[in-house]
């Protein structure tokens, strides 16, 4: 349930991270999400540092420091936004831990209780000190709701926590360094934010890209190096 509450504080980082900015901004600083599982897993997991996942991750972080240094108006967005990465990485590391013990339906459906109760108690705080009244979503808002919360809320974190049982923290979350890639072409499709974006977003989302790249050959390249040593065994 603990970590069901670090779950809940990276999507509201990242929901605030596209209201203070806007979606692509809040997607590429996702991408550092790689980089802070590299420093932080040999914390808590007692592993090695592996220089070349560390290498990787930097080529993600020069990527946003490159829209961070030009896109001055986005700052707060992004800083909010590599929070929500630093979150992701956290309770992705726990939830490895977890799954070598513990079936992912139950961890799912803790985590999530978890998450509810800790976002409803601030909800009522909040609304408590501020003295206003609770708006509640319209008849289409709870629609996108409902598929907010079952398809990319709870079914995707199942989908993530039954991967941990065969990959590592690291390479999951490179692997979702492919989210602002995808997700950043349907925000030009359907918010048009290439208007709003110069070029130094184009060179840090190239260097995210190659990043990712750069995983997926050292995965695929360590799968065939293990295939042939079951074959030689």
């Amino acid at each position: 349930m603990g970590v069901g509450v670090l779950i809940a504080l990276h999507w509201v980082c990242f929901y605030s991270s596209i209201k203070l900015a806007n979606v692509s901004i809040a997607l590429v600083c996702f991408s550092s999400v790689g980089l802070f599982t590299v420093i932080l897993e040999p914390l808590f997991t007692k592993s090695k540092l592996v220089l070349n996942e560390l290498l990787i991750g930097l080529l993600s972080l020069v990527g946003i420091l490159c829209i961070f240094q030009f896109d001055i108006h986005y700052r707060e967005g992004i800083i909010v936004g590599l929070l929500s990465s630093f979150l992701a990485a956290l309770f992705t590391i726990f939830n490895k831990k977890l799954t070598n013990n513990i079936a992912p339906q139950t961890i799912q459906t803790f985590e999530m209780l978890g998450g509810f109760l800790f976002l409803a108690m601030i909800v009522l705080l909040y609304n408590s000190y501020q003295q206003t009244s609770f708006i509640l979503p319209t008849a289409s808002d709870w629609v996108w709701l409902v598929i907010l919360a079952l398809v990319c809320t709870v079914w995707a974190n199942y989908l993530m926590l039954s991967s941990l049982k065969h990959i590592s923290a690291f390479t999951l979350n490179v692997t979702l360094n492919l989210e602002p890639v995808y997700g950043i072409i349907l925000a030009f499709i359907l918010f048009k934010e290439q208007k709003y974006l110069g070029t130094s977003f184009y060179v840090g989302i190239s260097l995210i890209a190659i990043s990712v790249l750069f995983q997926m050959l050292r995965v695929i390249r360590q799968q065939k190096i293990k295939n042939l040593q079951l074959k030689s065994n």
